[in-house]
């Protein structure tokens, strides 16, 4: 199994910080290639969103080196998404208790993807941010909390509807800024071939789906220099069309 990944952010045509963050990790494994990709959306006032998505992205990344092998050693992988919740609440309380110490309040999305060689897939998920598989098609594997989220699911919205709705970035929960949060967790296996993209909100709300497939279908990318530059090309493309926030992708294909 070979894995190809890219990641590119940009802090956008408005914004004074990026507060986006993100991270990729691969791992060479006794159970063969083991990938990790987060991303974060940070948002508080005085600039401090950074603060919280860069604490949330540096907790799961030393989860992934320090705890992680031993669950690849045990070949059982149904205590990660326990492990994953303990490290969200703990994140929710450390940025809450920094919030009121700075008289600030921040927050962070999380959406965090493991695969596991062609045998293990795990999604965590908290607030806007996206992952995407595609292969034949486009799919969004994670569901939006936001406020529009919940009414396409009670039927009362499109989800064309919900695209221009005012409410389409009131998030339902998030790190940091809410009481309890209930992470949504998605699991599967990975198809050798496939294409996962994870993105925060600024990298969608410009461009359609299927200028999203067009640039990352399986068969038009099969080197890492391409899937960056395809990535660059389609932040580029949401700064002309005036996307005013944050706009970050991360890409992995595992061939």
């Amino acid at each position: 199994m070979e894995v190809l990944t890219a990641m590119y952010t940009d802090i956008g045509i408005k914004k004074s910080t990026n507060q986006d963050a993100m991270c990729i990790k691969v791992a060479e494994t006794s159970v063969g290639k083991v990938v990790m990709a987060v991303i974060c959306d940070g948002m508080g006032g005085l600039s401090k969103g950074e603060v919280a998505s860069a604490s949330v992205i540096n907790a799961f990344s030393s989860w992934f080196n320090n705890e992680l092998p031993r669950e690849l050693g045990k070949e059982d992988y149904s205590n990660i998404q326990s492990h994953w919740e303990r490290i969200i609440r703990d994140q929710n309380q450390r940025i809450s208790s920094y919030g009121k110490k700075v008289n600030i309040k921040l927050g962070t999305t999380l959406t965090v993807l493991l695969l596991i060689d062609k045998s293990f897939m795990l999604i965590g998920h908290v607030g806007d941010s996206r992952v995407y598989r595609i292969n034949e098609s486009l799919t969004i594997l994670t569901d939006d909390q936001t406020v529009v989220g919940r009414e396409i699911k009670r039927g009362a919205l499109t989800p064309e509807q919900a695209e221009k709705d005012p409410r389409r970035n009131v998030l339902l929960q998030c790190i940091g800024a809410s009481k309890l949060v209930e992470p949504d967790f998605i699991e599967g296996k990975p198809v050798p071939g496939e294409v996962y993209m994870l993105c925060s909100d600024g990298f969608r709300h410009m461009i359609t789906g299927q200028e999203i497939y067009k640039s990352f279908s399986p068969t038009m990318i099969n080197e890492e220099a391409d899937m960056k530059e395809k990535a660059k090309e389609l932040v580029e493309l949401n700064k002309r069309r005036q996307e005013t926030d944050n706009i970050s992708v991360a890409l992995i294909k595992m061939t």
